[in-house]
């Protein structure tokens, strides 16, 4: 008798955001999922992935492309062959996690094991203070308690958000994401004002396809490429303009490739930021991996929304414990 072949499910989640999560593009109240399982005999994996309208994403359409993968998931397509399958991007992301998942759960192991890494620590990651008007960020800010506080800016009057902040909270390590949000006319002077409230790491201050100023002027602050990178076929794109790069793994395309453009980043001098978008633990458990090479980390999706999955990972404060099989991995 044949052994029964794989099969493939996925379906869209919303998970309501505690409050409102606002940047310079926009505001959302929830965070939109896409879960992909992959069913081999007794043994299933799950992952995650955010469609991203930013790089042009919908679940629809997220959903479509791993369907349009059935047949291959069904017929034994691996971690490898999902590389050329899809593009980099959410889609992948979510197959490949579910693999790695699958992998794990098939063979008893973690999937930290079967990468070849150290068992994931706990981490500290950065905690996000929505942009708003100064006087709320800093209360916001205050509130938190949290020793690493990242900042959505982006718009007009950020040098009173950042002065307002700092006051509020002196001792915060702070960083700063402007989402493409700065222009180079005024790249300069919000760039001295991170650097006065002594910013550590400045996310994407200009557009993505607008960053050349970067590398035409003193940067008194590491400047991190968010929007600019995505797979390690962006990074020579980076050089002069960038002092580190955010490692996310639903614009890398799952952990596959993520853990790759970690090891060829760090290769190439830069300093690693792993983040992930807003999302549940089932999104942030394979990034945990990533991060015994990154010097910032920011994966407080779960503590944005009102609610977690019941497996969820444990957040002490902003204090991340690994998260066990039952979850991911």
């Amino acid at each position: 008798m044949q052994p029964p072949m794989r099969s493939l499910s996925v379906r869209s989640e919303r998970w309501p955001i505690a409050g409102h999560f606002t940047i310079s593009r926009g505001a959302k109240t929830e965070a939109v999922v896409v879960v992909a399982e992959i069913h081999d005999g007794p043994a299933a994996g799950r992952g995650e992935c955010v469609p991203y309208a930013r790089y042009g994403e919908t679940s629809a359409g997220v959903i479509a492309a791993i369907e349009r993968l059935g047949p291959r998931i069904a017929a034994g397509l691996d971690r490898a062959g999902l590389q050329s399958a899809l593009p980099a991007g959410a889609a992948r992301n979510a197959l490949d996690c579910a693999l790695w998942d699958l992998e794990a759960k098939r063979l008893r192991r973690r999937a930290w094991e079967i990468a070849g890494l150290d068992p994931p620590q706990p981490v500290v990651t950065a905690f996000t203070i929505s942009l708003a008007a100064p006087a709320a960020m800093a209360e916001a800010a205050r509130k938190s308690g949290l020793p690493i506080l990242k900042l959505k800016l982006g718009a007009p009057g950020d040098a009173e958000r950042l002065q307002a902040v700092r006051a509020a909270a002196p001792a915060a390590t702070l960083i700063v994401d402007a989402n493409e949000g700065w222009r180079s006319g005024n790249l300069a002077e919000n760039l001295s004002a991170c650097a006065a409230a002594g910013v550590a790491l400045v996310e994407q201050p200009l557009p993505a396809g607008d960053d050349a100023a970067l590398a035409a002027i003193p940067r008194p602050v590491p400047v991190c490429a968010d929007e600019s990178v995505h797979d390690r076929a962006t990074l020579p794109r980076l050089g002069g303009k960038y002092d580190a790069v955010n490692v996310k793994l639903d614009k890398a395309g799952g952990l596959t490739e993520a853990l790759a453009l970690v090891e060829a980043a760090a290769r190439a001098g830069f300093e690693i930021m792993v983040g992930s978008m807003v999302a549940t633990s089932l999104g942030v458990a394979p990034a945990l991996l990533l991060c015994g090479r990154a010097r910032f980390v920011d994966l407080d999706g779960p503590l944005l929304l009102a609610r977690d999955r019941p497996e969820g990972l444990a957040y002490q404060g902003s204090r991340i414990l690994p998260g066990g099989p039952e979850l991911w991995g």
